[in-house]
């Protein structure tokens, strides 16, 4: 158990029987009143955010979860392929687990799983990827409107906006959290 007032960001606690990670946190003491601390937690089973408010004496239990550097194989039909690099195990995780994360695998590639007592709990991506550009219409001669974009479909099936100077073929750099383009690589 942990005190709310030793709290970080990024820490896992439970509540509720459901795990959190905390993304931020604000120790408030008003002028009138004790104190009290506001935050505002991602839910790791769903994914969805909650903002709770605590008062300064409550204790938390702390959720140790366990990160596995694995390999991703291959996808058949709706299961996604992974390989554990110490122990060469191969997983299997449904497209139900992966949910919109499908989008930011590359075959061969190593992603970190994240695990609550052997339940998964999601995959943990790099802040960018490097994909190539697999399908994009040529740019209009005469477009030269301010920050003009064109739709790309990359390797993994990510529909990107990109920017008319980008062809098929190139290599670029995309946020995996939002899936917007960053960069050519």
């Amino acid at each position: 158990m942990i005190n709310i007032n030793d709290i970080k960001n990024g820490m896992t606690v439970i509540i509720d029987g459901n795990i959190y990670q905390i993304i931020e946190f604000l120790h408030v003491k008003p002028g009138k009143g004790p104190a009290f601390m506001r935050t505002k937690l991602k839910n790791l089973k769903t994914g969805t955010t909650l903002e709770k408010t605590f008062n300064t004496n409550v204790k938390l239990e702390k959720a140790n979860i366990d990160k596995m550097t694995m390999q991703y194989l291959y996808c058949s039909g709706d299961s996604y392929n992974f390989m554990n690099m110490e122990t060469y195990e191969q997983v299997e995780l449904s497209a139900d687990q992966i949910k919109d994360d499908k989008y930011y695998l590359i075959e061969n590639s190593t992603v970190d799983v994240s695990f609550y007592k052997g339940e998964l709990l999601g995959l943990i991506l790099p802040e960018k990827l490097e994909v190539t550009v697999t399908k994009t219409e040529p740019a209009v001669k005469g477009n030269t409107t301010n920050n003009a974009t064109k739709d790309a479909e990359v390797e993994t099936g990510l529909i990107v906006k990109v920017p008319l100077f980008i062809e098929q073929g190139e290599k670029i750099v995309i946020y995996t959290k939002d899936g917007k383009y960053a960069s050519r690589a």
